[in-house]
């Protein structure tokens, strides 16, 4: 590239419930994240909406997303994301005007088609019986015709408040369907390479090589959400790695919980199989101090040529999740 290009770092919380800790223990140290994230210049805050999952505390994205912009002052928030399938459109819709008329030019609205749940949770969610996930394109469009209403428009059905509020939508995948209805509908994505990372590179081409310009959007945009542990050695940041790893080893064994501390030796606690599909898994992880850091920037950022990279880091100190977080935007910008 000719001109260096500054891209924006942002972060991922899914308000990680340490072993231990209360879910009002997570939203505080959410909240002292997102303060922290405010001061260094990360550009966008998204909490992820899980259930049934005693570890994740942000199962009601919303009503996190107003706490922790209650309590911030430019921070942009949002969710990465709502999984649609589980609710009315019209819900989220008068949910996130909500928040956009008392945050305005705050807030962003993420998408995800994937329940986001077990199969029993996701049916326990459900708004009748006949909510599918082949809905999903006309449930994005019917939500982005009520943000992009004119103002003498007047559905029968509106989203009060909402209607004509253009609060940004996002698509989000961890495969390539999502990336085909941003590039079709004209609308920002982001590929959830932190737990997913396999379809990255062909999800970013298809995305790029078919996107339409829309009034929304003139040009693809284009986010990618890793993992990153960073800690003052290598050696202390692949300790803080095992807590995440060990939660991936907990959803392959079908038994979910509170984040773990981390351990010396993370081979005392998984099969040959199981390490298989966690290093598989978390393979786009950058995990180390600031140099080790910088390399894997350096080399995602040159690899994908990403417009905005998202960073998640499941670490079970708070202090060092803050640290964790503070490191990367040292990093970030010294390239």
């Amino acid at each position: 590239m000719s001109e260096k290009k500054t891209v924006p770092l942002s972060v991922l919380d899914l308000a990680p419930i340490p072993l231990g800790a209360s879910p009002r223990e997570a939203f505080h140290n959410s909240l002292a994240l997102a303060r922290q994230s405010e001061k260094l210049g990360y550009h966008r805050y998204w909490l992820a909406e899980h259930h049934n999952m005693t570890g994740i505390a942000s199962a009601a994205t919303s009503v996190l997303i107003g706490y922790l912009a209650a309590n911030t002052q430019t921070l942009r928030l949002g969710s990465g994301g709502v999984m649609l399938p589980n609710h009315s459109p019209l819900v989220i819709a008068e949910q996130f005007g909500t928040l956009e008329s008392l945050y305005p030019g705050r807030i962003d609205l993420g998408l995800g088609r994937a329940p986001g749940s077990d199969q029993r949770t996701m049916m326990a969610l459900r708004r009748h019986m006949g909510g599918h996930v082949d809905n999903f394109p006309a449930d994005v469009a019917e939500m982005i015709s009520w943000f992009d209403a004119a103002g003498n428009d007047a559905p029968a059905v509106q989203p009060v408040p909402g209607l004509g509020l253009n609060i940004p939508v996002w698509l989000l995948g961890s495969s390539l369907y999502s990336a085909q209805l941003a590039a079709q509908l004209g609308l920002p994505f982001a590929f959830a390479s932190h737990f997913a990372p396999d379809m990255l590179m062909q999800a970013l081409h298809l995305y790029r090589e078919n996107f339409k310009p829309s009034a929304r959007l003139s040009q693809p945009y284009a986010m990618v959400c890793i993992n990153i542990v960073a800690a003052d050695s290598e050696r202390d940041a692949r300790f803080l790695f095992t807590s995440m790893q060990q939660q991936f080893i907990n959803l392959r064994r079908g038994k979910p919980g509170p984040l773990p501390p981390p351990v010396e030796n993370i081979d005392n606690l998984w099969s040959p199989s199981e390490q298989y599909g966690v290093q598989q898994a978390l393979s786009m992880s950058i995990v180390g101090d600031k140099e080790k850091v910088r390399q894997g920037l350096a080399s995602l950022m040159r690899q994908t040529q990403a417009d905005e990279i998202m960073v998640n880091g499941q670490i079970f100190d708070p202090e060092a999740r803050l640290y964790s977080f503070e490191l990367a935007m040292q990093v970030r910008n010294s390239l």
